[in-house]
């Protein structure tokens, strides 16, 4: 009897485990939902690079007219206006990593498959990567000088109209009387609609919507805040009417309020003193963020057949088996005309509860 099987290093199988690779790498992070193709994306997806060469993404940003136009018969002619354009760089460049096994006593001494068992480590280990990178990126996390933990491109700091602290002046000015409250998130959507250039929500479903990100401590602080007004009105407020929860972003959420949906993230980065760039270990910054907030990119392989390079490769006389996995991108926060474009980073006090 024949049958059809699939060994160690055939093409085909590379090509599974490498589209699977990814998938699962990406559904695993905690940023996943944000991606999208669209401009009405918090991410914005670029495949530009997916189908040919190059190490860059230029992305162009065109402002909104600011022309009062004419009235009646009066003339037009001469009193047109030009369109105003912004660009900003996504750089992209490849990250790799491997796992080895000892060699074969070692694989037979325990009960499971070591090459099915790299490939988990390598999804795990790429997942916590690129959430870590988003949340840098985002956060503006200039304490990281690492580009392989800021997604290919230096990070840059929030620009001074996209940056809050919960009643300070700077991440190194806040103390244990400076947690954060539903009155930043208020405060904050107040922000993204006078911004300028302003912050722009997400449609659903006709309506309007932000969202938050913040860390354990930040949740903590909220949901013991005992104050009218506080952590109750999440809960009255949560997955208001319509068919919200169907759409990703609502995907986890720990509820919502003043139209933005609440997540919790782990990866939300420390603050950074101002003047020396160190981090600050009892600040973090929740990241409020509204349309095209950052650019992400792929290389080829790696975007529209949702793919990474796999590599299995065997050592000391096919003793040892080693499996590789590579991935081509960058990530990098959207800034225009010297202003971030979708994010306000929120800093306040947060630490583990004693």
């Amino acid at each position: 009897m024949a049958a059809t099987a699939y060994g160690v290093n055939d093409a085909a199988t590379v090509k599974v485990w490498g589209r699977k690779l990814l998938r699962e790498s990406i559904a695993a992070t905690r940023f996943y939902n944000l991606i999208g193709e669209g401009s009405d994306s918090i991410i914005q997806k670029f495949n530009d690079l997916s189908k040919g060469p190059g190490d860059r993404v230029t992305n162009i940003l065109r402002v909104k007219g600011s022309g009062a136009g004419v009235s009646g018969d009066s003339t037009l002619e001469g009193n047109e206006e030009s369109l105003t354009t912004y660009t900003d760089n996504t750089l992209i460049d490849q990250l790799r990593h491997a796992f080895r096994s000892a060699g074969q006593m070692s694989e037979q001494r325990v009960p499971f498959s070591m090459r099915e068992e790299h490939r988990l480590a390598l999804t795990d280990w790429f997942s916590e990567r690129l959430d870590t990178a988003i949340a840098n990126t985002l956060a503006g996390n200039t304490a990281q000088g690492d580009t392989k933990y800021t997604g290919s491109n230096a990070t840059t700091a929030p620009t001074s109209n996209n940056r809050m602290f919960v009643y300070g002046t700077a991440d190194e000015s806040l103390s244990a009387t400076n947690t954060i409250t539903l009155t930043q998130i208020d405060n904050a959507v107040e922000k993204a609609k006078t911004n300028s250039p302003l912050i722009r929500p997400i449609k659903i479903g006709g309506e309007e919507w932000y969202t938050c990100y913040l860390h354990p401590y930040q949740v903590t602080n909220l949901r013991t805040a005992t104050t009218t007004g506080q952590w109750l009105d999440i809960q009255k407020a949560a997955m208001q009417g319509g068919r919200v929860a169907d759409n990703p972003i609502f995907t986890g959420a720990l509820g919502v309020y003043n139209r933005t949906v609440l997540h919790e993230a782990t990866r939300i980065p420390q603050g950074v003193n101002s003047s020396t760039s160190a981090a600050i270990t009892t600040v973090r910054r929740a990241l409020f963020l509204g349309a095209q907030s950052a650019s992400i990119c792929f290389g080829r392989n790696s975007a529209s057949k949702e793919s990474m390079r796999w590599v299995e490769k065997f050592f000391d006389y096919e003793n040892q088996l080693g499996v590789a996995a590579a991935l081509i991108w960058g990530i990098k926060k959207n800034v225009y005309n010297s202003q971030d474009l979708g994010v306000i980073t929120i800093s306040s006090y947060a630490t583990a509860a004693t």
